[in-house]
């Protein structure tokens, strides 16, 4: 059943205890990282517990990482699954390349968790990284059970196991990336929606915007660890704004692409998790680390288009718009060197020449190859006039993966009692300082399948109840007059982190983008206490603080490695700096 409902509170909007009240004499501060300010009159003023749908465990985000959660703890108890806008809209549904796991008998997990070490430029967790590598083909064939459909080297009637067509991308050393086609996260999203849909204990919300998680201790319950027990939402299609109670909750709502101007991302990719994260009280770690993805389709009507790493692995090269091949000059695995390597390579000669962009040149592949392996490029890039087969592809790098995000432990768990975290929101250790490509899916369906099993496990005799919440206020909040504020804030804040804290940084950039980023969240707070929520002013206010995070980590590291690169301390420093960034 989609969107049910059980109660919904009043049309109310802004949740003091979250983000402290109007009057500054009222505050009472809370000294935890990511804390925020309480007020003692509304604790006193508004304590009845507020409307509420009452469920086992709260997923919120529906990707790959969201859904292997929801299947798994499904035959425990009941579910809710709140995705923010239409369910199958998630980065998971824009993952084209494929996902890495050790498939053919002459690859190794000790080759497949080498290759991870060796792009994480020493900052893997080592034990992360292996049990990742060495349970990833089970949770592969999870997905295959259950009917996704990789792309196999035979034909569908042929007898015997299924022999899958195997990927090669930069950073790996044996093939080893099962896909569907040129639209893996497509295949993936429609065989698991299928199973959650109808599966009888796990009802998905459709455009259900989280605004903050529910933790006591915000609410003045002293003692023991603070504990989740759910989240506000926004019902974007009525306005409502309704307490989800859960027993465990997890955070899978992806990364926050959406905070620079040029991205891989969808629309949905605004740092949500990480965001209400961080209020609640988690710590984040190696938010400095944001992995450009090398090739994005350079064209005025192309949106967010990715052009796939695995081109490249197929053999295409990367030349100059007047047809030099450059990336033997930066890097001996030329084409194959890790994204880090190649987008700073691209951005390199795209301000030395001044060019608005490199091409990709895939031509040689050959056309039947080209419209078979790549079949959504092909027609997509046709769309716009260019023949892959016969031209090669204008691309820019382009913000692409969060290797940083809320600090987990082994199963996914945070520092806050009963909320969880997995997928691109979470910083397991797997990735270090720089994503391995196609290692992002097999984390999601790893860490969900972890979580759940951990979770379940928490509440198998636990009978503790959720604490009596306040309602949801709106003090004298009204609404809002002039959307323009928020377009412009927007606009700014992505244009900001791009031109400052991108692919190539520098003390000076990063002291400036800081300076003005604490000038726009002031500006922007003060605008969410003034006026009711919508999802655009809930996304801008998530955007901001992510932005904030991520200079704060760049200012803090002082030296250059994986993905994050300073002109003013350009060597890795492993002496001082062979550590995560934690804030």
């Amino acid at each position: 059943m989609l969107g049910g409902k059980v109660a919904r509170s009043p049309p109310a909007r802004h949740p003091t205890p979250l983000d402290g009240a109007r009057g500054a004499s009222n505050r009472l501060s809370d000294p935890r990282p990511g804390g925020h300010l309480l007020s003692a009159p509304f604790l006193r003023v508004h304590s009845a517990p507020a409307p509420m749908h009452d469920f086992d465990f709260l997923v919120i985000g529906g990707g790959i990482a969201g859904m292997s959660f929801a299947l798994q703890a499904a035959p425990h108890g009941r579910v809710a699954l709140l995705a923010k806008r239409e369910f199958e809209d998630s980065n998971t549904n824009w993952a084209q390349g494929g996902v890495a796991a050790v498939w053919d008998p002459s690859d190794s997990t000790t080759l497949h968790a080498a290759d991870t070490l060796e792009a994480g430029a020493g900052l893997c967790n080592r034990a992360v990284v292996d049990l990742v590598v060495e349970e990833g083909p089970a949770r592969i064939r999870e997905l295959i059970d259950i009917g996704v459909r990789f792309t196999s080297t035979q034909s569908s009637d042929a007898a015997g196991p299924v022999e899958y067509d195997l990927g090669l991308e930069g950073g790996h050393s044996h093939r080893r990336i099962l896909h569907a086609a040129d639209r893996t996260g497509q295949e993936i999203v429609r065989g698991m929606s299928q199973e959650v849909r109808r599966n009888p204990n796990i009802e998905v919300f459709e455009n259900h915007f989280a605004i903050d998680l529910l933790i006591d201790e915000k609410f003045g319950y002293a003692g023991g660890r603070p504990q989740c027990w759910g989240a506000y939402v926004l019902n974007i299609q009525t306005g409502d704004i309704e307490a989800f109670t859960a027993k465990t909750t997890l955070l899978a709502t992806g990364g926050a692409g959406k905070v620079y101007l040029y991205t891989s991302n969808p629309d949905v990719a605004c740092g949500d998790g990480i965001a209400m994260a961080w209020r609640a009280g988690c710590r984040v770690a190696d938010m400095e680390f944001i992995q450009f993805h090398p090739t994005c389709l350079y064209h005025p009507a192309a949106k967010s288009f990715l052009v796939t790493e695995a081109m490249r692995g197929e053999g295409g090269i990367l030349r100059t718009p007047d047809g030099n091949a450059f990336m033997s000059a930066y890097d001996a695995r030329a084409e194959l060197a890790p994204r880090d390597i190649v987008a700073r390579a691209i951005d390199a000669e795209m301000k030395r020449h001044g060019f608005d962009n490199v091409v990709l040149d895939v031509t040689a592949l050959g056309a039947d190859f080209l419209r078979k392996r790549f079949p959504v490029i092909h027609e997509r890039c046709l769309g716009f006039g260019i023949d892959i087969t016969t031209t090669p592809i204008p691309v820019v790098p382009a913000a692409h993966y969060m290797c940083g995000g809320v600090l987990t432990g082994l199963h996914g768990e945070t520092s806050i009692d009963r909320l969880y975290a997995a997928g691109e929101v979470a910083m397991t250790g797997l990735n270090g300082a720089n994503r391995l490509a196609s290692n992002s899916l097999l984390e999601g369906a790893v860490f969900g399948h972890r979580a759940a099993r951990h979770a379940i496990k928490r509440i198998a005799t636990d009978d503790t109840r959720a604490p009596a919440l306040p309602a949801w206020t709106s003090g004298d909040a009204v609404n809002i007059d002039e959307s323009v504020v928020i377009t412009h804030n927007w606009d700014e804040i992505r244009r900001l982190m791009w031109n400052y804290v991108g692919i190539v940084r520098s003390d000076r950039r990063l002291a400036r983008a800081a300076a003005r980023i604490t000038m726009l969240r002031e500006e922007i707070q003060q605008y969410y206490r003034d006026f009711h929520v919508t999802r655009d002013l809930l996304e801008l206010r998530n955007l901001a603080l992510v932005a904030e995070l991520i200079i704060r980590s760049a200012r803090r590291r002082r030296e250059s490695r994986g993905l994050h690169y300073n002109v003013d301390c350009p060597k890795r420093d492993d002496a001082r700096w062979l550590r995560h960034t934690i804030l």
